[in-house]
């Protein structure tokens, strides 16, 4: 734990010594503002904090749930006879496109977050990805030629790239350190939802012998779009983008409805002198350009972390088998029919699992839980691949039944060691980023995420078409990498507040207030004598 004079003698001469006149003015401007003059409304504050806290993250799930059964209605829709007949049996290019489109839009999404959740804030830019969401919806049910689904598929895209970097973000900044990670994960809990309801959704409608077959299944996702657009102006803007935009009474009261139960307000205290502390301190040194993710090291860090941790999610061979099941059992022999209902007990499962995952998150952590999952992925994908060898479809001398019941197994275990991977590669990179920097650094890292499964869109059934599954050697292997990466150089944030982070990567510039309240105390007064002092000096 860092002492008072540590802190003052340590990192703290790192933000005092940063006395141009800007960063001195507001440094007087913050740290001479009373911690705790609103506090005192806490105490009449009912016991609904938390229940506020985890309401909203459940709704925001929403953005989950599109981002799923988007991912998944796919699947369902381009092996529909129907889809095959009116769309007159696109061949794997085409397929290929219409499944990477909305993995292009989602790029894009993404990457506007860097701006729009910093300028319209983490609420405003939610809505706005909502009603995307909608129309882009809208726009697939109502398809009369490829392009027009396409163009669907890629303004839904847009809509699910925005929400998936910016709703684990909101939900870490909101919740306490010790459920953050589940309130986060909730992401993925949805987006198991929304895939289980999107297959089952197409295997229904598979007995329809009309457009409606494809065309229900692509309209159902308009009503949660604009549920969560009307929606989310009804919860509490995010505490620490209110405070980075030095509305502080907005902050405080904010806080006070998301944490306060009436009668823990030392804690409120604490924790809003910890936030306002930190993100004063960092604007004090913060690089305003994008050259400064990049040029300052522990930044860096982060964002390699963040980055990476996104590409091994997507690299476990997970979207191959989402996206494309239909394909992968009709290499089994597999009918469409079959497929979709194996592909649909595995979403079912999905939720299960998460539900296990998100149980377990807080108390395993983050890292030794990817271990555990990577490695297993990878194992799940070997047994399929060399299994495979064992079955010819169409040649009964040649062909193993018993194997072919394993390679479909198989894809179910995958799914659950896949559970720890699917969470925490949303939750890792929202809270491991400073306020400064959370919302490019968040972006970036989604935009990873994103571009990845572009290239595996657009490689995975020509792939699959030419070497089979064979292609899942290759999984194997970047399972096995990034087992080995997480082990070695990705840190637990586990029971670490979003502003601790700053311990972990060594840039920490003032004493935390949850932790070492006299060394914030301490380290408060003396910046604000020095900078006053500077202040005078440069006055004069």
């Amino acid at each position: 734990m860092t002492t008072p004079t540590q802190s003052m003698s340590g990192s703290h001469q790192s933000v005092c010594a940063a006395s141009a006149p800007f960063k001195t003015k507001l440094l007087i401007a913050y740290f001479t503002l009373p911690v705790s003059s609103s506090i005192e409304s806490s105490k009449n504050h009912t016991a609904m904090g938390k229940a506020v806290t985890i309401g909203s993250g459940l709704f925001l799930a929403i953005g989950g749930f599109l981002f799923g059964y988007d991912s998944g209605i796919v699947t369902s829709t381009i092996g529909q006879p129907e889809f095959i007949s009116y769309f007159g049996a696109p061949d794997a290019s085409t397929e290929g496109g219409i499944v990477s489109s909305f993995t292009g839009g989602a790029i894009v999404g993404a990457l506007s977050v860097s701006w729009l959740a910093d300028v319209l804030g983490r609420k405003k830019t939610i809505a706005l990805g909502g009603a995307i969401s909608a129309f882009g919806c809208a726009l697939q049910a109502g398809a009369a030629t490829v392009a027009m689904l396409i163009a669907g598929r890629l303004i839904a895209g847009i809509a699910v790239g925005i929400l998936s970097a910016l709703v684990p973000m909101y939900c870490s900044e909101i919740a306490e350190a010790t459920y953050r990670g589940a309130l986060s994960g909730l992401l993925q809990f949805m987006l198991s939802w929304g895939y289980f309801a999107a297959q089952w959704i197409g295997y229904g409608c598979n007995y329809s012998s009309s457009s409606f077959q494809w065309r229900f299944p692509l309209a159902f996702q308009v009503v949660p779009g604009l549920f969560l657009a009307i929606g989310t102006w009804f919860l509490q803007e995010s505490p620490r983008w209110l405070m980075e935009k030095d509305r502080h009474d907005e902050a405080r009261a904010a806080l006070i409805k998301l944490h306060g139960n009436g009668s823990n307000d030392e804690y409120l205290e604490l924790e809003f002198a910890e936030i306002r502390d930190t993100i004063i301190a960092e604007k004090t040194v913060a690089v305003k350009s994008w050259s400064g993710l990049v040029k300052k090291a522990s930044w860096r860090k982060r964002l390699i972390l963040g980055c990476g941790i996104q590409a091994w999610g997507q690299l476990s061979g997970i979207n191959v088998i989402n996206y494309y099941g239909v394909s992968i059992y009709k290499l089994l022999g597999i009918d469409t029919r079959t497929s979709l209902m194996i592909i649909g007990i595995s979403g079912s499962l999905s939720i299960v699992y998460c539900a296990f995952g998100l149980y377990f998150l807080e108390r395993l952590g983050r890292i030794k839980p990817m271990i555990f999952s990577a490695t297993g992925c990878g194992l799940a994908l070997l047994v399929n691949a060399v299994l495979s060898q064992y079955y010819v479809v169409g040649d009964e001398k040649s062909s193993n039944a018993n194997a072919l019941r394993a390679m479909v197994a198989m894809n179910l275990v995958f799914s659950f060691f896949f559970t720890f991977t699917g969470i925490i590669t949303w939750v890792y990179p929202a809270e491991i980023f400073p306020v400064e920097i959370r919302a490019r650094g968040n972006s970036i890292s989604t935009l990873m995420n994103w571009c990845i499964g572009l290239l595996i869109g657009q490689t995975a059934p020509l792939a699959l078409d030419k070497i089979g599954f064979k292609f899942f050697y290759l999984f194997v292997v970047f399972n096995f990498l990034a087992a080995a990466s997480y082990w070695i150089f990705f840190p637990e944030t586990k029971g670490k507040t979003l502003e601790q982070m700053d311990e972990l990567f060594g840039d920490q510039l003032v004493p935390h207030a949850l932790e070492d309240p006299a060394g914030a105390e301490a380290a408060r007064v003396a910046m604000k004598e020095k900078d006053l002092y500077a202040h005078e000096e440069d006055v004069s």
